[in-house]
């Protein structure tokens, strides 16, 4: 459970968000993120439901206006909308599965300009279901395709939500120690919700707790479940020194 590499110390940061702010209407989710990710890092973002988590990740893709703050890619700012963000520079796979279910697996790599065997090389498993309807895989079929997919596009950033929900253990390590691997093999930065520390722990170089809308602790990963009790008071709403 400890493979992971740290990322390689004094690269540029992938991602940075600087004070970033989000609403949906009125409300206000985020309220002055700063978070960054270096090339091959694998950051967990933890929190309780309701914290902001998600909302962070689609608004550095584009499906969420940002209403304050900067996100910048390799320095420069990311705008435009989602499909644009979406062509080359972020990876995105969202709760739920990401595919169309209507396509084979070999189309919904070929929509993304994924070879099949580029897939195979990560999950070779799959060998047999490159002709079935993305609709009839298993649950952790689909996750394998789907992460496969982000990461293959080789785009800058990949953005994971809640990559093993729905997951049985043994699918969960499998497609978590993929991600791992094929990200420090290519150096794609990673932003991977989740709430579990010990998904967080085996995935992450690194975390960050967030907490009513803005991140309370950055973490290593060998600290995560040494302070695990501040990580329960910032789910729990409370400051991280009560």
């Amino acid at each position: 459970m400890k493979e992971n590499n740290p990322p390689v110390s004094g690269q540029p940061p992938v991602l940075e968000l600087r004070g970033l702010r989000a609403s949906y209407g009125q409300r206000e989710i985020l309220h002055g993120v700063d978070l960054q990710v270096a090339p091959g890092e694998v950051l967990a973002l933890l929190g309780r439901n309701g914290a902001g988590k998600s909302t962070v990740l689609l608004t550095i893709a584009g499906f969420i206006a940002a209403t304050g703050g900067e996100i910048l890619l390799h320095g420069e700012p990311l705008t435009g909308p989602a499909y644009q963000r979406a062509r080359s520079d972020i990876g995105l796979v969202v709760k739920g599965r990401s595919l169309f279910a209507s396509l084979t697996v070999r189309e919904n790599l070929k929509l993304a300009d994924v070879s099949d065997h580029a897939l195979l090389e990560i999950f070779p498993e799959l060998e047999s279901r490159l002709d079935v309807r993305a609709g009839q895989l298993s649950g952790g079929e689909q996750q394998m395709v789907a992460v496969a997919r982000a990461l293959l596009r080789r785009p800058r950033i990949v953005l994971l939500d809640e990559l093993t929900f729905g997951l049985s253990p043994a699918m969960a390590v499998r497609v978590v120690d993929a991600v791992v691997r094929q990200a420090r093999a290519d150096g794609v930065a990673v932003l991977a919700v989740e709430q579990h520390l010990h998904i967080a722990e085996r995935i992450a170089t690194s975390a960050a707790v967030i907490g009513d809308g803005v991140v309370r602790l950055h973490l290593q990963r060998d600290e995560l479940i040494r302070r695990a009790d501040e990580i329960e008071r910032i789910y729990l709403g409370r400051p991280p020194d009560v």
